[in-house]
């Protein structure tokens, strides 16, 4: 009896080699290359006057491929359907059994789906495979479909009154909504002073010296607001002698990260490797997807690099304790991994990300990996092993010293078993080692201090922090917008239609960013409601879990869409940023220049164009004196498109603010005042005037 011919479809070609060499002569492996089936870029595709019916097409230049397929399927007894194992490689699988018609014969097809690319794991899904999970494909056509609702609706709207090109979506709007409302909070800021004030103290008999930290009165915490409060507290102080009033130690244990989610691998890249959340995908895609090894063929070093889940199997428990004990040795295996509680959706059925074997440990695979491969597949692994490993342990000394009244404190640690921190640590695990151990270990409520000065130090409270790729991916996964898999593609997004702009690692909203922000804000305040984008992604996840029908998410939204979108249309006047004649006279033709509106935001043309194609910078004059020498400020932008003031005599004068400044000068000092959201605030440190803005400022 002759042999059963299998065909196993994948979605990678990269995988083809390696899973082929797992089956044997008994299975063709062939690639889908992605999706196969869309709906058409041309038109809308969703049927909205009849059930929401989608008009799914081939994807243009997957036909040749397609036909090959259906070649291959002919020719074997049994397919398999192996695409990703997602809601993403749910659907496609789903468009595969209709593209290459095997659902006219659904005993010949079966869905088998694998977290990591290792002969264990394909043979083992084999055996459980399945049929292809509805609730899984209803889920991705949910999604699918009121993201084209949306971007299909409001994108020709913003053409028509902003510019061409530009684009709306389910999630890109609120993480722009998000982006801008932090920069509106940062440009609002104002500063408010306080004073740190430190005692230096030396130990009687002995050079042993210890900085305390003023703490307040008793166990009452007491600011320092400014420097007359300073003075008059250390006129108190003085007159009193410092002693030790308790001396507490005490050991402190630091637990192990959990191994990496989709989400905290892109945040723990950017912040240690300055990757891209894109980056960070395409790099993990490829050590998932495998790397050619000598001895062993083509290996898949990582699991599936779309999780959500912190789960890890048995097996690779097992191993993972064995290399630790062996390596470490027992005092550095942990009893039980710290696992998480999840309020969320968890896709559990997948892993977390993990290196499909600990024994091909970084040092072994240099070789074989890029650098950046090297790099990520180094911090992928560590992390794994600390997360299976004991908690670091430190030993603490929290000393109170009292004047009279008034209360300082001083501490400091020393680690004393290194724990997982042996293979693993990040920013904060520094700041305990940055500490340092300074204070004696004999060191009582008996030591008698002597006083030497005091050090006093003028601060001011900092505005939140810009948004980095790492907080905003952090930010969404908390707020609940969006899903593992969609971070990357939103972020890059709306880069690339030039909403944000990077500078170094903090993200920044770009004029172009302002204007579609506020837009989207006046006429789709749902669209870019935070809460409201959550409670939508809760419902799809219920569909997911076959408690919702997928269909009646999309009945319920877009009425709503649709009558948004109408009034728009009707009451929203065109966005004038373009063709606006100015003052500014063209050297070479004489004619007045126009304003013009370009890709990287406003400039000045010849109206000429194209017999005389002169262009330079546009400059909006603000209407305040450069307080330097005396000339125009501007608005400008740098080169990535951050707005900024700065004087029109640039480079000659090097006057430059990011705030929007006023004409008024500070009524204390005679300095440049600037905006903060609804007040005028002073520029010099230490004035700390502000005052309201007036009325025809706030328009």
């Amino acid at each position: 009896m002759a042999a059963k011919k299998n065909l196993l479809i994948v979605e990678s070609p990269t995988k083809v080699k390696a899973i082929k060499k797992f089956l044997g002569t008994n299975y063709e492996v062939a690639a889908s290359n992605g999706h196969v089936r869309d709906l058409p870029k041309s038109q809308m595709g969703i049927d909205t006057e009849h059930d929401y019916e989608q008009k799914y097409i081939t994807i243009r230049g997957k036909g040749e491929l397609l036909s090959a397929l259906r070649k291959q399927v002919k020719k074997a007894d049994h397919v398999y359907l192996a695409t990703d194992p997602d809601r993403e490689g749910e659907a496609i699988s789903w468009h595969l059994l209709y593209a290459l018609k095997l659902n006219e014969d659904p005993g010949k097809v079966s869905r088998i789906t694998f977290n990591e690319i290792t002969k264990g794991a394909v043979k083992e899904s084999i055996k459980h495979a399945r049929n292809i999970d509805m609730n899984l494909v209803d889920a991705q056509q949910a999604r699918r479909i009121l993201d084209r609702v949306v971007g299909y609706r409001i994108s020709p709207l913003l053409w028509s009154k902003i510019k061409r090109g530009l684009s709306a979506g389910r999630v890109q709007s609120v993480a722009l909504r998000i982006i801008c409302d932090r920069e509106e909070e940062i440009a609002a800021f104002i500063p408010q002073e306080y004073w740190s004030l430190d005692a230096e103290l030396t130990v009687e008999g002995t050079k042993d010296k210890l900085i305390a930290h003023y703490f307040g009165e008793g166990e009452g915490k007491k600011e320092i607001p400014n420097k007359e409060a300073l003075d008059a507290l250390i006129k108190e102080i003085v007159k009193e002698s410092f002693h030790i009033s308790s001396v507490k130690k005490n050991e402190r244990t630091k637990k192990p990260p959990l191994p990496f989610t989709t989400s905290t691998m892109q945040q723990e890249a950017s912040k240690a490797l300055n990757f891209s959340t894109l980056k960070t995908m395409r790099i993990a895609q490829q050590l998932y997807e495998g790397i050619d090894v000598k001895g062993s063929g083509t290996v898949g070093l990582i699991t599936y690099l779309r999780t959500d889940s912190t789960r890890v199997s048995e097996e690779a428990q097992a191993s993972s304790v064995a290399y630790i004990r062996e390596t470490y040795g027992d005092n550095y295996v942990a009893e039980s991994p710290a696992t998480k509680k999840s309020s969320g959706k968890i896709q559990d059925a997948h892993e977390a990300i993990r290196p499909t074997d600990v024994s091909r440990t970084p040092v072994l695979m240099k070789e074989y990996l890029t650098r950046d491969q090297f790099k990520l597949y180094q911090l992928i692994w560590r992390r794994f092993m600390a997360s299976r490993m004991t908690p670091s342990v430190y030993e603490n000394i929290s000393v109170r010293i009292d004047a009279g009244v008034h209360r300082f404190k001083t501490s400091s640690s020393k680690m004393v078993f290194d724990g997982y921190q042996s293979v693993y640590t990040q920013e904060d695990d520094g700041e305990d080692a940055r500490r340092g151990h300074t204070l004696k270990e004999n060191i009582s409520e008996d030591t008698a201090l002597h006083f030497e000065q005091f050090d006093s130090k003028q601060h001011f409270t900092q505005p939140p922090a810009h948004y980095t790729e790492a907080s905003l991916v952090h930010d969404l996964e908390s707020l609940g917008i969006g899903r593992p898999s969609t971070y990357a593609p939103t972020i890059s997004t709306i880069l690339a239609r030039r909403y944000i702009t990077k500078e170094g690692r903090n993200i920044f909203v770009t004029e172009l960013g302002e204007i579609v922000n506020k837009l989207m804000k006046e006429n789709f305040p749902s669209i870019v409601d935070v809460n409201f984008t959550a409670t939508m992604e809760g419902k799809l996840d219920k569909v997911e879990d076959g408690e919702v029908r997928w269909k009646s998410i999309i009945e319920e939204f877009y009425p709503d869409l649709d009558n948004a979108v109408n009034e728009a249309e009707k009451n929203l006047e065109k966005i004038v940023i373009a063709d606006e004649e100015t003052e500014e006279v063209c050297e070479n033709c004489g004619r007045n220049m126009v304003i013009k509106y370009g890709p990287h935001g406003r400039f000045l043309a010849c109206p000429g164009f194209p017999e005389c194609r002169n262009t330079k910078p546009y400059y909006e004059k603000i209407g305040v004196a450069c307080p330097k020498c005396g000339k125009d400020v501007v608005l400008k932008k740098t080169k990535k498109g951050r707005k900024y003031y700065g004087c029109i005599d640039n480079p000659e004068c090097d006057f430059m603010v990011w705030q929007k400044p006023s004409a008024k000068p500070c009524p204390k000092c005679g300095a440049l005042m600037v905006e903060k959201g609804s007040k005028l605030v002073c520029t010099v440190e230490g004035c700390g005037h502000m005052e309201d803005k007036p009325e025809d400022e706030n328009n």
